[in-house]
This record gives C-alpha cells, structure tokens and sequence, in this order.
C-alpha cells in the first residue's frame, strides 16, 4: 500500500514531524532528503526479520532490607534474574495476575492485565508472530524462583492495533533509509485501556526492581537494534518515572464518564445542561420506539449463541469502519470462558433475535467498555448510543464503580456525559537525530491536546459548577 504523504502546508492541530532538523549524514547518506509528512496512516511495506533475542537478561543484586508488610517476603538482600519468554503460558496465571493485583490494588484492578484476557489472545491466534505480534514478555525471578515482576511485551511488525499512532515516524526512518521495525510495544494489544505496564509484587524492593526492568528493556533494544520500544496508556506514575529514564513523554485524549455518587441514571441527568438532558431522553425513547430490548448479561449468563451472534456484529463493525479485524471467533469465548464475571455483555433483542451488543470488561471501580457491533442487515438509530454509553453508565452505577472507559476517539461521546481525560505513553528511541526530532514534535504536541482538552472542558454538557 501507498505511503500517505501531504506536501501542503501543516495542519496547526495535527503538527507536523520537523524531518528538516535532521541531517541526513545522521543515519544515510548525504543525499537523502528531509520529507515533512503529514499523513496520520501507513501502509504496509515489506516485512523485515527480527533479530534474535537473547532471552537472559541478566543477573541483579536487590539491596532492599526487607519486606514490606503483607509483602513478598525477602529478609535479606535477594538476586534478581530477568529473562524473556516468548508465551504468556510460560508463566502460570497465578503469579502472572499477582503481580497485576500488586501493582493496582484490587481497587483500581485492571482485566486487561490478566493473564485470562492476554493468554486468550495468544490462543486463538490474535497476538501472535504470525500477526505482527510476537509476544516477548519479560519475566523477574529471586533465587527462590518467585516471580516477582512481569511486563506484558511484544515485538511489532508494523504500527496497527495500537491506537497511538507512529506511521509518519516509520516513514520518517524510510525517507531516510533506516529501519524503523520491528520495534518493542508494552501494551495490552488492540485496546487502549489506560494502567500501568510493569507490573511488580508488593515488596520492598519495587522502585529498584522498576529501575532495572526500565534498563534491561533499553539495553533490550539497542542490543537487538531496534529502533524504538513504546510504552503506551501506561499510568501517570509510570509516565513520570520513565521520563526520568530517557524516555520521551507523549500525551493523548480519551473520554470517560464519571459517577458523582448517583443513585441512578435520572440523578445523572440532572446535572446535564437542560439542552443535553432532553437530547439524551429523546435517544432513549427511540429505542423503546424501535421495539428493542436492552439486557446486561454477565459470566455464565452470556451462552456461546451470544459470542457466535457478537462475532458477527463485530466483523460488520471492523468491515464497515476499521478494514481489518483484529479478533478471531474464537477469542470471545476462550476469554469469556477465563473471566467469568469480569465480562458484562450488553445485547440488544427485537423480538426474541439478538440484533446488537457492546463488550465491556469490569474493573475494580471501572466499567471497561470496548467492542459494539449491530446485525448487518438492519439500522437502529441511536442504538450504539444506547448500548454503549448510556447502558454502561446504568451499570457503573448499579455496580458501584467510579469510572466508564469508553475507548479511543468519539467526541459525540462529550454531549453524553464523557469528557476528556489525558492518557500517558512513553518512547524510546536508540537513534539520538531522530530522538530529538521527535521531542520537538512531542512537544508542541501536547501544547495541542491540553489547549483542546481545556477548551472541550469548558464547553462540556454539565451544569456550571459540576
């Protein structure tokens, strides 16, 4: 596919990348020239072979003086050995999800993390070599063998499924003759769900053992010669440490509902401007108005008729908007079948024929809403308002929690309820003229997001003063 490349002037919103500040001698020869790209999407080129991994990293001395209460227990200065293994199965679930609980809290806990979801993708073929996912997961041990630290990591072949966009940075490498992939992605693949991505256990060793997972995953990088590792929708906490660590900070935009402690859907809308409530209350009445019902299936509620049924709606969705799907038949159910009640499924029916649903994953006080989709051979206006946010914030409520992550893009979500929230990545990247290049980007940026997050937030749907 064609490379989309603009040489108009730059657009103020998007910025543009300063190739011009690059010297060609750099990284090629004297005569390649500076490309200023404005395009947003790549496509595919010609693969390249990774370099082999060494999959020790390395032995570490901890100087910790003992454990934290309630934590792992260490008495006395531990060794730490690092290491890679190229599946997730090569970890049990059990110390894989410690150390996903120990980082969050139950609190905050995060299903994405888990071993359930991130092993389903690895089974059914989603987050695989074959996809341009090769898993690479970096795994810390004591002498005693307890795992004490994993990072969900993966080797990318390409930029999709990601959600934060670096195409022009790879044609960037390309107008230069340099090799932009394969590169190290820490994420939680095809979603961007926001928490933290080096996931340690309650000890007291923790900062050290961040320090030296941060340095084994750069000295990963440049051994392999990479040319960037990507940390992406880490948490804030995480963003500011990794800064401190070489890394180059991004910022992005999301928009998520929060519960003022409503009693129920009515009390939300209260706090709508009036303009805004009585929109929302006229989407709602259409669905009625359509002879459709809405239900919240969770766990065992949800029969394979169902996940058969979504699969379906989905591909029309990535069909009709994305092009490429990223999730096989199969991952539904083997995830559903690992999570249980963590999965909260809500389905649309007219008559007795289930013609609509949106996927969403429970947290510890956040509701996770993630895939919809809609019979192929019918439209249902207003539906995907109703099955995916106002059904979803019904259900924070019901369940207590403080939070809808509604995914990526849509500020038609803003009129409904969901207002911008900054979202936290982290780059790395071993050439220092293209390291450069891209801070001034980053920078100017984020200067964008923040002037548009604050202009989103005082022209938001709630009342003065909410």
């Amino acid at each position: 596919m064609a490379v989309a490349v603009s040489y108009c002037n730059s657009s103020s919103f998007l910025g543009y990348f300063p190739f011009e500040k690059l010297k060609c001698r750099d990284l090629v020869s004297p005569s390649a020239q500076a490309t200023r790209i404005n395009g947003l999407f790549w496509g595919a080129k010609k693969s390249t072979v990774p370099n082999e991994f060494d999959y020790s990293l390395g032995n570490f001395t901890l100087t910790g003086t003992g454990p934290e209460e309630g934590s792992v227990s260490h008495s006395k200065p531990t060794k730490l050995s690092l290491s890679v293994v190229s599946s997730i199965s090569e970890v049990s679930a059990s110390d894989w999800d410690a150390c996903a609980l120990d980082t969050t809290g139950p609190g905050k806990y995060n299903p994405f993390l888990s071993h359930g979801f991130l092993s389903s993708l690895e089974e059914t073929g989603c987050a695989v070599k074959e996809t341009g996912w090769m898993p690479r997961h970096i795994v810390a041990k004591d002498e005693s063998e307890n795992i004490l630290c994993v990072v969900p990591l993966y080797l990318k072949s390409h930029s999709y499924g990601e959600f934060v966009f670096d195409h022009s940075w790879a044609d960037a490498y390309y107008s230069f003759g340099a090799r932009y992939y394969p590169k190290l992605q820490c994420c939680v693949p095809f979603t961007p769900v926001t928490g933290p991505r080096i996931l340690i256990r309650n000890t007291l060793f923790r900062d050290e053992i961040f320090d030296i997972i941060i340095s084994a995953l750069k000295d990963m990088t440049a051994k392999s010669q990479l040319s960037s590792l990507h940390v992406t929708f880490s948490s804030e906490n995480e963003w500011q440490k990794l800064s401190a660590g070489g890394f180059l900070q991004r910022i992005g935009m999301q928009y998520h509902w929060k519960n003022r402690n409503y009693k129920n859907f009515d009390e939300f809308l209260m706090d709508m401007k009036q303009s805004k409530r009585k929109s929302i209350r006229q989407e709602r009445k259409k669905i009625v108005a359509q002879n459709l019902t809405m239900k919240r299936l969770r766990g065992y509620e949800i029969k394979d008729k169902h996940w058969d049924s979504f699969y379906t709606f989905y591909r029309n969705t990535t069909d009709n908007k994305w092009g490429t799907p990223y999730l096989t038949r199969d991952f539904f159910h083997n995830m559903a079948s690992k999570m249980g009640d963590q999965v909260l499924l809500v389905t649309a029916e007219e008559g007795d024929e289930f013609v609509a649903g949106a996927l969403n994953l429970i947290g510890g006080d956040t509701l996770y809403g993630r895939l919809w989709g809609c019979h192929p051979r019918a439209y249902y206006p207003s539906l995907h308002f109703e099955a995916c946010y106002y059904q979803a914030i019904e259900a924070a409520i019901e369940l207590d929690l403080n939070t809808v992550e509604a995914g990526a893009q849509g500020e038609h979500k803003i009129q409904r309820g969901y207002m911008p929230v900054t979202t936290y990545s982290c780059h790395y990247l071993t050439d220092e003229g293209f390291r450069r290049a891209i801070d001034d980007f980053l920078v100017r940026e984020a200067n964008q997001v923040k002037a548009v997050i604050k202009l989103l937030h005082e022209s938001g749907p709630f009342k003065e003063g909410i």
